[in-house]
């Protein structure tokens, strides 16, 4: 190993076991049982966006031309007529043709489809994603009343003809609430881990161990190696929470019933298992996800240190820490917009943006099965990480050098001339 990789790797030891091996650690590692109040509110927000995702559901009526305004009219009564918590999802009218299919309708990506009317309206076929739905019977009832208008005299009853399908995928809503979870999961791992830096470099900046660094080592080393420390950290906290969740999941299947887990059946339970996976299957979505989590951490981390080392003071580090706190806020609110629409415009400024690409490349994760697209995100991500930690480490040298309240990429030529002048001279102009 060259000298230099070896310095980075002993000064990312040295800041690991001092962050690590303290009891305060302990406090820091269970900080999320203290965190419920914020859970709480994401969780709140990821019902928001699934009841948000399920009303822009649909159902589908594929009529003759003559029965598209007639339809829309009664459709629209009837919505007059409901509560406004159990007006139905959208209905979206079609003109029926030979190659429209109502299977492959139900099926259509980008929304979900509850149920598809089709053939004449005395007898319907009627395409529902659930048997015995409420969309499908609502669908039937617009049939009738349409009949109703129509007739002159005695009305025979509607004969819908209902059909029920398996649901190829999961569905939309369960999907973006999924690609929520990890854009709030995410943001909070980041913001909550990468803020040790600041603390960390205002402690060090106190008691003048960075300065003694700076004279030891190349500050390029300090630099990487307090990164690569961090990110030690940040990976110990989530191996440690991932084992409490397994070790709490496994404890809660023990105390399951065996009888009432038999009784559910095996058709349920595979359904059910459809339902909640991700597009991409749930080993990749996990493993990208971590992915984008760590591009996002050095990227957040990078750029803590680099402008944290401005500051020559305590106060000064946590005023420059607030404007990236901020910054960083609104990229979540950025992705998590993004996440409840995917493929729109808003969706794909969040992936190219390099700040709120990580954030939102993992929501999409969970709505877009394509895996190669994520390949390409973590290549542009790394590339601006590269970029992002160049500039840290001129800021950070910068700013070590000068005592903080510097920003020019130069002060290391300027101090070094400043030591290299003779002491007369300097005696000299004081008198």
């Amino acid at each position: 190993m060259s000298p230099f990789l070896r310095t980075i790797f002993v000064i990312a030891r040295r800041d690991f076991l001092s962050i690590v091996a303290t009891p305060t650690f302990l406090l820091f590692l269970l900080a999320p049982l203290f965190m419920i109040g914020v859970g709480a509110i994401g969780g709140a927000g990821a019902s928001q966006l699934a009841d948000s995702a399920r009303g822009a559901g649909r159902i589908v009526a594929l009529v003759d031309t003559g029965d598209i305004e007639a339809l829309r009219a009664a459709d629209s009564r009837l919505r007059d007529a409901l509560p406004r918590r159990e007006k139905p999802v959208t209905l979206e009218i079609r003109v029926a043709t030979p190659a429209a299919d109502p299977l492959a309708i139900a099926r259509e990506k980008g929304s979900d489809t509850y149920a598809v009317l089709s053939g004449p309206l005395a007898a319907p076929r009627i395409v529902e994603q659930e048997k015995g739905s409420s969309s499908g019977r609502y669908l039937a009832l617009l049939a009738g009343e349409v009949l109703r208008d129509r007739a002159a005299g005695p009305l025979p009853p509607v004969a819908p003809r209902f059909e029920s399908i398996a649901n190829q995928g999961a569905s939309i809503a369960v999907q973006q609430s999924m690609g929520f979870g990890a854009v709030f999961a995410i943001f909070l791992l980041t913001l909550l881990l990468a803020g040790q830096a600041v603390g960390m470099l205002a402690e060090e900046k106190g008691n003048k161990v960075i300065e003694i660094l700076a004279a030891a080592v190349p500050l390029e080393s300090v630099f990487l190696g307090k990164l690569l420390g961090l990110l030690g950290v940040a990976i110990l906290f989530i191996a440690f929470w991932t084992a409490m969740a397994i070790g709490g999941g496994l404890v809660a299947a023990t105390q399951i019933d065996p009888g009432a887990i038999a009784a559910t059946g095996a058709a349920g339970k595979s359904a059910a298992a459809l339902v909640s996976a991700p597009a991409t299957g749930w080993p990749f979505f996990i493993g990208i996800g971590f992915a984008y989590f760590v591009m996002a951490f050095l990227l957040l981390g990078a750029v803590f240190l680099g402008v944290g080392a401005q500051a020559g003071t305590v106060r000064e580090i946590q005023m420059l820490s607030l404007p990236i706190t901020i910054f960083q806020v609104a990229m979540f609110s950025l992705s998590a917009a993004a996440s409840s629409a995917p493929g729109s415009r808003l969706a794909t400024i969040a992936q190219i943006f390099p700040f709120s690409s990580p954030l939102a490349m993992a929501a999409r994760a969970a709505t877009d099965g394509n895996h190669a697209i994520h390949l390409l995100a973590l290549g542009w991500q790394a590339i601006w990480v590269a970029l992002v930690v160049y500039l840290s480490v001129r800021l950070f040298r910068a700013g070590v050098l000068s005592g903080g309240g510097s920003w020019k990429f130069w002060r290391r030529a300027k101090v070094v001339t400043s030591a290299a002048t003779p002491a007369g001279v300097v005696s000299s102009q004081s008198h």
